[in-house]
C-alpha cells in the first residue's frame, strides 16, 4: 500500500472540508482517505490516503484539479506532501 499525506493549513476549517468533500481521495483510486486536525491549531489539516500503487497516487497528487480546489478551500501557503510505502501493519 502506498500512503500519501497532504499536510496544510487552510483560512477555515469549515470552508476547506466543504471544498474537499467535492474532490475526494477515494474518487481518484484511494482505498481509504482520512482527515485529520492538529490539536494545537484546528486550521491545520492532514489527509493521509492509501493506494494500491505508487502510480495511482503520483497521478491523484499530480492531477491540477487538486490543486486548483486546494486554492478554492483557502490552503495557505505550499502544502507538505509526503509518499509512503508501507511496510508493517500491527
Amino acid at each position: 500500500m502506498i500512503n500519501t499525506a497532504i499536510r496544510h493549513s487552510v483560512t477555515d476549517y469549515g470552508k476547506w472540508k466543504s471544498v474537499y468533500d467535492t474532490f475526494l481521495p477515494t474518487t481518484a483510486g484511494a482505498k481509504y482517505a482520512r482527515v485529520n486536525r492538529s490539536v494545537e491549531d484546528p486550521n491545520t489539516v492532514t489527509v493521509v490516503a492509501g493506494f494500491d500503487t505508487l502510480e495511482l497516487a503520483k497521478t491523484f497528487l499530480n492531477n491540477p484539479t487538486l490543486k486548483a480546489k486546494m486554492t478554492e478551500a483557502g490552503v495557505v501557503g505550499s502544502p507538505r506532501i509526503e509518499i509512503n510505502e508501507e511496510v508493517e501493519s500491527i
